[in-house]
């Protein structure tokens, strides 16, 4: 007998079902209150003038009672708006571009590594293995210093690439923004693995001849994520100190952790990690509403674990010849999942909307009550945010959060092309990432960010950041600038060299 009704079981997507249950649950209060409105305008539409007059009228207000209620509402308004935090604004930033002489083929790499590591051929051909699963491309950039063989890691040649990225970035932010020196009241600098005497914030200070009571700040030893923790301070600092500006300078000193020997852990951070800087200006002042990039709207940190080794993913460490590198723990990607999963418990109340957060409650508490063997609910983090940029801190943090996040190949793109085009820049590549957005013409008035960092220690933070006003075309100093039209680009899962 042939069927007379449609399947309607195969003929409705219950992606069209989701979408339903999640506008009915985020307008629920809307669908509420429209009922009662106009059953209310329904009963004023039938009440007569003299009956509206009656009511007025025996309400028996006189002038004392209204002047009370006013003071009263203006009281309770002016308390709200004294305690609500004072709105951060990202007036503007830049991101240092490096010049062509620094760049460094998969060619050049590994003949360097051939004729530093002669007596070890298979920490060679480690590092040659690592460059051909790693993400990165032919353009990435290494300092000067590190171009010399052997590497010549002075403190001269350190200094020498904290200037030249710092101030590069510094004043190219200064000419996009127009803001005089002398109007940055508060200096923060974050560099994790170069921490010299006198500090990288004090030659900041010298250099641009900052004011003498300017509230400096230098940040060191903590990783990648180091970069939103200066966010983080510069917006403390700002809810404090009223119609203000904070410079803050996230980078990574390469020429001194440059790493000669033969400890294929420390070798690791050698294929990764290359030169990279950018200048954020914040303020909290008002008039730089309409001109400003970004309002801040949430910044996340969170840590996992303590002092103890076994935490510390990335730290410096000394082999047995005596050289000084970078160590990668084998753990890392299992440390940095459970650090992700304590910042996403923290952020999403806080971001997502009333639909995920229910399904996340419900889930939770089938677990606990009914079978604990339920599968977790991973909550839709594309219904918060338009654009992600997770830290291009390698291929595998990439392809791990892309699979717990659940995004898409567009949402990642960003990560995956900062990785490929400068390699892993440290704390500053989520400013690479989001420059990237906005050459590629996505970024629209309203559009949610979200930064995710990871570093050592191990910490997870993250911001939110939400668009002022839409950016249209790349700036005129954007690192993306020549080469945007070939992006994206296809990343194979081996290069062969």
């Amino acid at each position: 007998m042939p069927q007379i009704l449609p399947d309607f079981s195969s003929s409705v997507k219950l992606k069209y079902v989701k979408l339903g249950y999640q506008y009915l649950i985020n307008h629920l209060l809307t669908f509420l209150l429209i009922p009662i409105m106009l059953s209310l305008l329904t009963h004023l539409l039938h009440l007569g003038p003299h009956e509206l007059l009656a009511i007025w009228r025996s309400l028996h207000l006189d002038l004392l009672q209204i002047l009370s209620s006013s003071f009263l509402v203006i009281f309770i308004a002016t308390l709200y708006f004294m305690s609500k935090p004072r709105s951060i604004f990202l007036v503007d930033y830049s991101c240092y571009n490096p010049p062509v002489t620094c760049r460094v083929p998969f060619g050049t790499f590994m003949e360097h590594s051939r004729l530093i590591l002669k007596d070890s051929p298979k920490s060679v051909d480690f590092q040659m293995r690592i460059l051909e699963r790693s993400g990165l491309g032919e353009e990435t950039c290494l300092p000067p210093a590190v171009h010399y063989i052997p590497p010549n890691p002075t403190m001269e040649a350190s200094r020498g690439e904290a200037q030249l990225v710092i101030f590069s970035a510094v004043d190219s932010l200064i000419k996009k923004t127009g803001i005089k020196p002398k109007d940055i009241d508060i200096l923060i600098v974050n560099c994790s693995l170069f921490s010299p005497t006198p500090s990288l914030s004090a030659m900041v200070v010298n250099k641009y001849k900052l004011r003498s009571n300017v509230k400096s700040f230098n940040l060191s030893g903590m990783g990648c994520s180091a970069g939103l923790i200066s966010i983080d301070l510069a917006r403390d600092l700002l809810q404090v100190h009223q119609s203000s500006y904070a410079l803050v300078i996230s980078t990574e000193i390469i020429t001194p952790n440059y790493y000669q020997g033969q400890e294929r852990a420390m070798l690791l951070p050698n294929c990764l990690f290359r030169m990279g800087g950018a200048a954020i200006l914040l303020s909290n002042n008002r008039i730089e509403k309409n001109r400003a990039k970004y309002k801040l709207v949430h910044v996340v940190r969170t840590h996992k674990g303590g002092d103890d080794k076994s935490y510390q993913c990335v730290y410096e460490e000394e082999d047995p010849q005596g050289k000084v590198g970078i160590r990668l723990s084998k753990d890392l990607m299992v440390i940095a999942g459970e650090a992700l999963k304590s910042n996403i418990t923290t952020i999403g109340p806080l971001v997502l909307p009333a639909s995920e957060q229910l399904l996340f409650l419900f889930t939770l508490i089938g677990r606990k009550i009914f079978n604990p063997k339920w599968k977790p609910y991973i909550p839709d983090f594309k219904q918060a945010f338009e654009h992600f940029c997770i830290h291009a801190g390698g291929r595998a943090v990439i392809d791990e959060l892309q699979k717990n996040l659940q995004l898409s190949a567009q949402h990642v793109e960003a990560s995956r092309m900062t990785l490929h085009r400068f390699g892993n820049t440290s704390s500053s590549s989520l400013w690479y990432e989001l420059n990237y957005i906005e050459a590629k013409g996505r970024m629209k008035k309203g559009d949610r960010v979200w930064q995710i960092a990871f570093g050592s220690g191990f910490k997870c933070n993250s911001a939110v950041w939400k668009c002022n006003r839409t950016v249209k075309t790349p700036a005129h100093d954007s690192p993306w600038r020549d080469c945007i039209d070939r992006y994206p680009v296809h990343i194979p899962e081996i290069v062969n060299l």
